[in-house]
């Protein structure tokens, strides 16, 4: 494995631990802060605010800044989200920091680093790899994700053995998600020139210069996905990690030391759910392997409200989570496969740039609603419309076929 794969899989593990540990904490820090459930909503919104912003600056201006010094100032950035987490200036304070700082409350990372890296890694690889190298970078992803969720236990773990406070003992948390993303600059202070674009850049290549020198083939299969995963990413705004565990608190009264293995749970069931989807798309193609895992998936997360204990709506969640997520590292090569090269930085940036700001929009309407109609009215939402999302990709791209397939 090249140097620089390395260093990507270990700073993307760093960073997704951070972004497990705020899945299952951030909901609950807030609401001991004194926030209530549409306030919360809000603040998710605007970190992922921040991630769409640094997203659109990848999109079109990573390639001519250069890719190392762009992945540097957003770590960097990175790290004053964690320092507004820790020190909890208040409603508005706090949207200030997660918006410059990119916190990212989904419990998924799906912001500016992950799409530059998503980006740089299939150009280490050849075409038939390049699914399993993106398989892998997402299995690195969410076992990091998955011991970040157990590490939201650690506030429980504090009170027990160092009689700290309540509030206090998610401080000391939170300045391990600021250690880890120190950590995580080191390291892509170690990536090589090799990481930055082959060839030499059209002149003035950015904004809408580098979109309308898409070739008009790639210009339509852009946008076209771009609305679709969209879509999907409204719908998934509803449902972020840090609601779902709000969900499990509010309606069956589980804390931290219950909801941190349960995601971690769910997490390394998204892992391993990675290699099964590169080895099922081999057999039966990207496209088919997104859409026949995805509609089952959000088939059991609408029965989740339907359960009648905690164990019953646990399983529910659990079987959701060993599905839903293979339809991401096929997804991911399907975008880089269907365009040129010298076309993915920007491909992969407008399709996660629509994701990031459909995804804005959702989790503050999913908070008031889950305040003032119903807990469980974002599930339905989200679900319904994710399964609508499967079938319109399937009858748009079903016959768009990746080099490999055809």
């Amino acid at each position: 494995m090249p140097k620089d794969q390395r260093l990507i899989y270990a700073a993307a593990f760093l960073r997704a631990m951070g972004v497990g540990m705020l899945g299952v904490l951030f909901a609950l820090y807030l609401s001991l802060g004194g926030l209530n459930a549409g306030q919360i909503g809000i603040l998710v919104a605007v970190g992922l605010g921040g991630s769409a912003c640094g997203t659109f600056g990848v999109s079109f201006w990573a390639d001519r800044i250069g890719r190392r010094r762009t992945i540097l100032i957003l770590a960097a950035l990175v790290l004053v989200g964690g320092a507004g987490l820790i020190a909890f200036p208040g409603f508005l304070g706090l949207g200030a920091f997660c918006f410059f700082g990119m916190v990212n409350a989904m419990g998924r990372e799906r912001g500016a680093l992950f799409t530059l890296e998503q980006t740089i890694l299939p150009e280490t690889t050849g075409s038939r790899q390049r699914t399993q190298a993106l398989a892998w970078y997402n299995v690195t992803m969410d076992v990091g994700q998955a011991i970040g969720s157990l590490l939201g236990g650690l506030p429980f773990l504090f009170r027990a053995r160092f009689s700290v406070g309540e509030f206090p003992s998610y401080q000391w948390t939170f300045a391990l998600y600021l250690a880890f993303a120190c950590v995580s600059l080191f390291l892509y202070m170690g990536l090589s020139p090799r990481v930055e674009i082959h060839g030499p850049l059209p002149r003035h290549k950015a904004g809408g210069q580098a979109w309308h020198r898409v070739t008009p083939s790639s210009r339509r299969i852009i946008t076209r996905l771009s609305l679709l995963f969209g879509f999907d990413s409204l719908a998934g705004g509803f449902l972020p990690g840090s609601l779902i565990a709000y969900w499990f608190f509010k309606r069956f009264g589980v804390g931290e030391q219950m909801l941190a293995p349960l995601f971690f749970i769910a997490h390394l069931a998204n892992a391993l759910s990675y290699l099964v989807a590169a080895w099922v798309s081999r057999r039966i193609g990207l496209v088919r392997t997104m859409v026949f895992t995805h509609i089952p998936a959000n088939l059991c997360l609408i029965a989740i409200p339907f359960a009648p204990s905690l164990g019953a709506a646990a399983l529910f969640y659990l079987v959701r989570e060993c599905l839903v997520e293979m339809d991401v590292p096929t997804r991911q090569s399907y975008v880089m496969a269907v365009v040129e090269p010298a076309e993915r930085t920007l491909a992969a940036g407008v399709t996660n740039l629509t994701r990031l700001l459909a995804w804005t929009v959702a989790p503050g309407f999913a908070g008031l609603a889950m305040n003032s109609l119903s807990l469980s009215l974002p599930l339905f939402m989200g679900g319904g419309m994710k399964i609508l999302y499967d079938v319109l990709l399937y009858r748009s791209f079903r016959h768009i076929r990746p080099p490999e397939e055809r």
